[in-house]
């Protein structure tokens, strides 16, 4: 049986890993340090390393699982690190990537919220073979799938993850036995996919209502998009576009709730949290202000 050694970090990596388990023999897993978290702010492990103590792997340093366990091949999943080339070629079958976009669009870390930020409307995910650059190694396999409105950075995440551990335990035979040709990527369409600083989920009324419901279902991810309701900052986990006539900023009653006016149509909240409160139906929020809310606007610069 083949002898893989995987690498990953965050929750969307735990599927392949999974995978991978039932049909090759998966010697070790590196991933990246316990990291503060939650409350306390305590180290907690990553998702992979979690997976990999409840499966019986040893969690192991990159040196040390190519050294001493001696591989046939690496998986790579959202591992978060770049890999220096002479460990790229350390291994006889290579470094294998899955990698949540169809590159070479969206090359980088956080390719699905780009994807719903541009309004994207087909992503998918792309098995490439590890080369020293980001994202640029050959294609291997690819797959895509369509960006439905109601899909958020969450549930392309959660659908993507499932996707590539289908399309690389399909593609890893063909791969170990030589049979695929990897396809170079075309570095002139190539566009990249940088981490967002938090300020990118700030919702401006001052743009048009689409952006601003694509940049809601881009941070579900994250912490939420956020915006200045009667002194709150608010997050709008949920959201649609509505015709109405308000002016930017402009706060509407409408049916089961509010519409929030903006440079071209409205942004109507569907799910929002409030400081110190839960999740909730913006209706059920409104009720407890008893009140239609303002948004602060910031103020002019001359």
């Amino acid at each position: 049986m083949t002898r893989v050694l995987f690498l990953g970090t965050p929750t969307s990596a735990v599927p392949t890993l999974k995978r991978l388990v039932t049909e090759y023999d998966v010697v070790g897993v590196v991933t990246r340090p316990d990291r503060p978290r939650g409350r306390s702010n305590r180290p907690q492990p990553s998702p992979v390393k979690q997976a990999a103590e409840e499966l019986h792997l040893p969690v192991v340093s990159l040196r040390d699982g190519i050294a001493e366990l001696r591989p046939e091949v690496a998986v790579v999943v959202a591992y978060g690190v770049i890999i220096k080339p002479e460990t790229l070629e350390a291994i006889p079958h290579g470094f294998l990537n899955v990698h949540f976009s169809l590159l070479p669009r969206w090359r980088g870390a956080t390719p699905i919220e780009h994807a719903l930020l541009a309004g994207d409307e087909v992503t998918g995910v792309t098995i490439i073979r590890l080369d020293e650059g980001l994202d640029t190694g050959p294609i291997v396999a690819q797959r895509a799938v369509p960006i439905g409105e109601e899909d958020d950075a969450s549930t392309l995440t959660a659908s993507l993850a499932d996707l590539g551990a289908g399309l690389l335990v399909e593609t890893l035979p063909a791969h170990l036995a030589g049979t695929l040709a990897p396809r170079p990527q075309d570095d002139a369409s190539a566009t990249y996919a940088p981490r967002l600083p938090d300020s990118v989920f700030d919702l401006d009324p001052e743009r048009p209502a689409f952006e601003l419901w694509r940049t809601v279902r881009a941070a579900t991810t994250r912490r939420g998009a956020s915006i200045d309701l009667d002194g709150q900052r608010v997050k709008i986990w949920r959201a649609r576009v509505g015709d109405c006539d308000a002016e930017p900023g402009q706060v509407i009653a409408v049916e089961d709730g509010i519409a929030i006016g903006t440079a071209s149509g409205c942004l109507v909240p569907v799910e929002v949290q409030a400081p110190g409160r839960k999740r909730m139906p913006v209706a059920a929020w409104l009720r407890g202000l008893r009140k239609t809310p303002t948004v602060a606007r910031r103020p002019t610069l001359d």
